[in-house]
């Protein structure tokens, strides 16, 4: 087993994950400003752009208009897999997986850093400023990845050094067992995103996450 490491933990600037509590990962889609302004509304209070296909080009235009939309409606951009993007568009933090560049390389460019984790020992060795523990249930936003269950958050709850967010096909139906596990922030994707009235599932979920 890993032990943990000295490092001091997060930096100041990381300071918006620690009072984050649900956290809305999101395609660029037609109706984005209405979209974030209703799942604001409702309590989201992060806000990662995740976008794998797109050119360069279209993929700057993206974050360059999330940018905006998180910045007036106040709650923080985090932008995945791309800091050299994140930094263009004066993003909050970056986000990256285990296969993706090393934390360390992501801090060069001067950004808070997330990082996905997905067993204990990953948990244990993360040097980011928040930590994405899961998925706890499979979801087809992670093919091929294996739901890790309600056990890392147990884990997670009990040894996580710096803030950390339980995700993966997290929902109205399953969020209370995750939040009894120890979880007390969350990241989802297709609970608000497939959501009719965003507002109103974001506002539910936040509620499960109690006070």
């Amino acid at each position: 087993m890993a032990t943990a490491s000295s490092s001091p933990g997060p930096s100041p600037a990381a300071e918006p994950a620690r009072s984050a509590r649900l956290f809305l990962i999101t395609g660029s889609r037609p109706d984005l400003p209405a979209f974030l302004e209703a799942a604001v509304r409702g309590g989201v209070d992060m806000v990662q752009l995740r976008e794998k296909e797109l050119s360069d080009g279209r993929l700057l235009t993206a974050l360059e208009e999330a940018r905006e939309l998180t910045r007036r409606l106040g709650v923080p951009l985090v932008v995945n897999d791309r800091p050299d993007l994140a930094v263009l568009v004066g993003a909050d933090f970056v986000h990256v997986g285990q296969d993706d560049l090393p934390v360390e390389a992501v801090r060069r460019f001067g950004l808070p850093v997330g990082l996905s984790t997905h067993s204990p020992d990953e948990l244990l060795r993360a040097e980011a400023d928040y930590i994405g523990v899961g998925p706890v249930h499979a979801t087809p936003t992670k093919p091929g990845r294996p739901a890790v269950g309600l056990d890392l958050v147990r884990y997670a709850a009990a040894h996580a050094r710096v803030p950390w967010f339980a995700v993966g096909g997290i929902d109205g139906t399953n969020v209370a067992d995750v939040v009894a596990a120890g979880a007390r922030r969350i990241a989802v994707v297709r609970a608000i995103g497939d959501a009719g009235d965003p507002e109103r599932v974001a506002r539910a979920l936040r509620a499960a996450l109690g006070a």
